[in-house]
């Protein structure tokens, strides 16, 4: 019998991070952080971080988010710092927002602030 070396586990990084799904019977108060994406069907009320944040059609998030990419389709309330941002136009969103790039479609309901980044 040959003792061979255990293989590595795989690594998880940000370019193969898996996506998590928070369903729309879920209500989260709380603090939520992924390497990958989050997609809100359901309610959450705190701070998400993530690679990538979606609000679905139904979906509620109030608080402090930070994603490299963010598109919002249902409803956003508080602090929000991303790279891209797509405001779909059904969503409303209510929030102080630093991006450096923006979609907003006709007809999203949209109120804050928003400043620009260099970076």
């Amino acid at each position: 019998m040959q003792n061979r070396p255990a293989e590595p586990a795989p690594q998880r990084n940000g370019s193969n991070a898996s996506k998590s799904t928070l369903g729309s019977d879920l209500r989260i108060v709380g603090d939520i952080t992924s390497s990958g994406s989050i997609e809100v069907m359901g309610e959450v009320e705190g701070t998400i971080t993530a690679r990538g944040l979606m609000v679905g059609p139904e979906g509620r998030a109030s608080g402090t988010f930070s994603a490299e990419n963010v598109e919002v389709r249902g409803q956003l309330d508080g602090r929000l710092s991303c790279s891209s941002l797509v405001v779909r136009a059904a969503a409303q969103l209510t929030s102080d927002v630093t991006y450096r790039s923006v979609v907003i479609e006709s007809g999203a309901t949209v109120d804050g602030r928003f400043k620009i980044t260099k970076d």
